[in-house]
C-alpha cells in the first residue's frame, strides 16, 4: 500500500480524507477470460460470449447475432463465468476500455478479456469502471501494451495498475455521478445517430430512384414529374479570378466531404496556397464547387455549395454559378448521396497515373441529373438543412458532455 498523500483537484463536498493508492490485485480478484479455441462450441443459445470488440466505455455493444457457447462447455469452465458487478477490460484492441457486467450479461464468459471482481467491502464496481476508462488508466494501458498491429494489454501489466482509492462512500458518489453522466451522453448519442440515419434515408427517398421521375417521399402540393437534363442546364462555369488580389491567402477555401466548403486555415490549421493567389477562382456565397480530388467514399471528387463567406480556391477546383432555375443548396443535397455523386461523375472523369482527375470544368457539367422545379428544390433544401442543424446541435451537445466528463476525470484521476 502506498502512502496516503493523494487528494484530487475536484471532489464532492463533505469528503476531505486523502486517497490511498492501492494495486488493483489488492482490491479484488483479477483473472483472464478463456483463451482457448472454442469455435466448435458456438451455438444459437446458451452462455453469452463477450469478446473484446463487444466492450465499449461503460457499456456493451453486441452484434445483431451475439455468440453463445453451449452449456456443457460453459459448465466445464464455470470458474470463468462473470458475475454482476464484475468489471471487464479490453485486452486486445482499444486497450483499457472497461464495462460492468449487469443482469443481461450475468453468467457470460469473456474471450481473452481482463476481468476484475471487486471486493465490495472496499471497492465499488461503478467507481472502478470510471477509473479504468479515465485517461490516467488508458494511458498506462497503451504505454504498457505490446504488438505491432492491434495493441495487447497483458494481465501481468494490468496487475500493476495502481487504483486511487477514496472511502467507499465517496467511491459510490463518484460512480453514481459518472453513471448518470454516461446515461446522458448515451441519450444524445442515440438521438444523434437516429438523426444521421434519418438524413441518409431522406437523401435516398426524397429523390427519384434509378428509372423513376418522382420520389417516394414528397411535400404536399408537388405533383409534376422531375426533369432529366444535363447539369449544365442548372449551372454555368465561372471564370471569375482573383486577378485584383481582393482576396488573400487567409481567404483560401477547402472542400470537405463532411464540412462542405470551409476556410482552409480553419479546416487544416494553415494555408497551403502558393506565393501568389491572383489566379485563384473566386467563390461567392451560393456558388457550387467541384473538387477534383478523390476521397475514399468519392473516388471522382465531391461537389459542394458555398454556404459561408466568399473566398477563393485553387485551379484544381471548378467553380459554378447557379442559373435562375436552380437553388444551389439543392445541388449539394442532390450530390450528398454518395451513390448519386459517384454515378454522375464516373462516366465523365478519366483518372491519371497519379490518381488526378482529368476532366475540364465544362465537361463536368455534361452528365445527366434529374431535378424538380425551383420551388420544390427550395423546399427539399430547406428541410435537409433543418435536419443538418439538428444533427449539428446534437453533435455539439454530445461533444460538450464528453468534454465535461473528460475534464472532471482529469481533475479527479491524476
Amino acid at each position: 500500500m502506498a502512502e496516503k498523500d493523494k487528494i484530487p483537484e475536484i471532489r464532492f463536498s463533505g469528503f476531505t480524507d486523502a486517497w490511498e493508492q492501492r494495486k488493483v490485485t489488492e482490491l479484488g480478484k483479477v483473472f483472464i477470460g478463456l483463451v482457448t479455441t472454442m469455435t466448435k462450441n458456438y451455438c444459437d443459445e446458451g452462455t453469452l460470449l463477450i469478446r473484446n470488440s463487444d466492450i465499449k466505455e461503460n457499456h456493451f455493444e453486441f452484434s445483431e447475432t451475439p455468440i453463445f457457447l453451449n452449456e456443457s462447455f460453459a459448465q466445464e469452465n464455470s470458474t470463468r463465468r462473470l458475475h454482476i458487478g464484475d468489471v471487464v477490460t479490453i485486452h486486445t484492441g482499444d486497450v483499457g476500455t472497461s464495462a460492468i457486467i449487469g443482469e443481461n450479461q450475468e453468467g457470460a464468459i469473456g474471450f481473452a478479456t481482463i476481468n476484475t471482481r471487486p471486493n465490495p467491502k472496499i471497492l465499488d464496481s461503478e467507481y472502478l469502471a470510471t477509473f479504468l476508462n479515465s485517461d490516467a488508466h488508458k494511458n498506462f494501458a497503451y504505454t504498457n501494451s505490446t504488438g505491432d498491429g492491434r495493441s495487447n494489454y497483458n494481465l501481468k501489466d494490468f496487475n500493476e495498475v495502481i487504483v486511487p482509492l477514496p472511502s467507499l462512500d465517496e467511491q459510490k458518489k463518484i460512480g453514481t455521478f459518472f453513471k448518470s453522466l454516461d446515461h446522458h451522453i448515451t441519450l444524445y448519442q442515440r438521438k444523434y445517430d437516429k438523426l444521421v440515419i434519418v438524413k441518409k434515408s431522406m437523401l435516398v427517398n426524397m429523390f427519384p430512384k434509378d428509372g423513376a421521375n418522382v420520389p417516394e417521399i414528397r411535400f404536399a402540393g408537388f405533383t409534376d414529374a422531375w426533369e432529366q437534363c444535363e447539369l449544365s442546364d442548372y449551372l454555368e462555369t465561372s471564370s471569375e479570378k482573383n486577378s485584383n488580389d481582393d482576396f488573400s491567402k487567409s481567404d483560401v477555401l477547402s472542400v470537405s466531404g463532411k464540412l462542405g466548403i470551409i476556410n482552409q486555415i480553419k479546416f487544416q490549421g494553415r494555408s497551403f496556397a502558393g506565393a501568389s493567389v491572383s489566379n485563384y477562382g473566386i467563390v461567392d456565397n451560393g456558388d457550387v464547387v467541384y473538387t477534383k480530388s478523390p476521397l475514399k467514399a468519392n473516388p471522382y471528387g465531391i461537389i459542394k455549395t458555398n454556404k459561408g463567406k466568399p473566398g477563393i480556391v485553387s485551379t484544381l477546383y471548378a467553380v459554378y454559378k447557379p442559373k435562375k432555375n436552380t437553388n444551389s443548396n439543392f445541388v449539394q443535397c442532390y450530390f450528398d448521396y454518395d451513390y448519386r455523386l459517384n454515378k454522375y461523375l464516373k462516366p465523365l472523369v478519366n483518372k491519371g497515373a497519379k490518381n488526378d482527375m482529368k476532366v475540364s470544368d465544362d465537361n463536368a457539367l455534361t452528365g445527366l441529373v434529374i431535378f424538380p422545379s425551383y420551388e420544390e428544390q427550395t423546399r427539399i433544401a430547406e428541410f435537409l438543412e433543418c435536419l443538418d442543424k439538428l444533427i449539428t446541435l446534437h453533435q455539439s451537445e454530445l461533444e460538450k458532455l464528453k468534454n465535461i466528463k473528460k475534464s472532471i476525470l482529469e481533475k479527479m484521476f491524476v
